[in-house]
């Protein structure tokens, strides 16, 4: 029989140990990796944490193979933020919008996968955990903050304009980068994109929202901590068509 490729286990972590484990990989990768810090992490233990991981549900994927975590997200309900007090992303984005609208919102931050399985069917199984999560909780809107690797604005100036000009979000879903932090993305015309090389630049998981019909808010944001800059992605369940909710339920 042909190989049918990895097998994958999804779960909420339920203890401790599991949590670790999911600090372990984000370590690997937003900080071995990519080159990221902050006040709470954790260099001797190899942990990425910071003040908001209790409050959040973190979905795990394992392989079944070797029992070892290879994929990670991050979930925060909103019921849950106004116990916390903020969003995640509220340091970075206004998202006065998204909270008056009334509607059940869930923020989304930390997603990785390791090395070894990217390009994979693991994101696929973890998209299918979060659509169940998101189903069994009547989540409407999901939002959080995407990254583009580099603080360099001028080097990302394709990407950034054309997802300000083709995938900005309407009116009701529109946040907004902090005035005091607030990095445009409106940099090169639309008749000077070149869009095939701006598409290019867009890291999958910016990608996979957009094929979801996923927006973007106005303004990005410059995080000089972890390297990166920061656009927030917003997904509305209710504008999706039928092909959208096949892919993001895992069909």
């Amino acid at each position: 029989m042909p190989d049918a490729g990895p097998s994958f286990t999804v779960k909420l972590a339920e203890s401790e140990a599991e949590l670790r484990a999911a600090q372990r990989l984000r370590y690997d990768v937003f900080v071995r990796e990519l080159g990221g810090g902050g006040k709470m992490v954790d260099h001797e233990a190899g942990l990425e944490q910071d003040q908001f991981d209790p409050y959040f549900d973190h979905m795990l994927a394992y392989d079944d193979a070797t029992g070892e975590v290879v994929g990670v997200y991050r979930l925060l309900p909103g019921e849950r933020a106004i116990e916390l007090g903020q969003f995640y992303s509220e340091d970075e984005y206004d998202l006065t919008v998204l909270k008056q609208s009334g509607r059940k919102l869930l923020e989304l931050g930390r997603s990785c996968l390791h090395p070894d399985y990217r390009g994979g069917t693991a994101m696929y199984h973890l998209w299918n955990g979060l659509a169940g999560y998101v189903a069994e909780r009547e989540i409407e809107v999901l939002f959080g903050v995407a990254s583009f690797h580099g603080i360099n604005v001028q080097e990302l100036a394709q990407p950034l304009s054309m997802l300000h000009h083709n995938h900005l979000a309407p009116p009701d879903l529109r946040v907004r980068a902090q005035p005091d932090v607030f990095q445009s993305m409106d940099l090169v015309a639309p008749d000077a994109l070149d869009r095939r090389e701006a598409m290019v630049q867009v890291p999958a998981l910016i990608k996979a929202y957009l094929r979801l019909g996923g927006f973007v808010g106005e303004g990005a944001f410059i995080d000089h901590a972890f390297n990166t800059t920061d656009v927030c992605l917003i997904l509305d369940t209710a504008r999706m068509n039928e092909r959208q909710r096949r892919i993001y339920g895992g069909a």
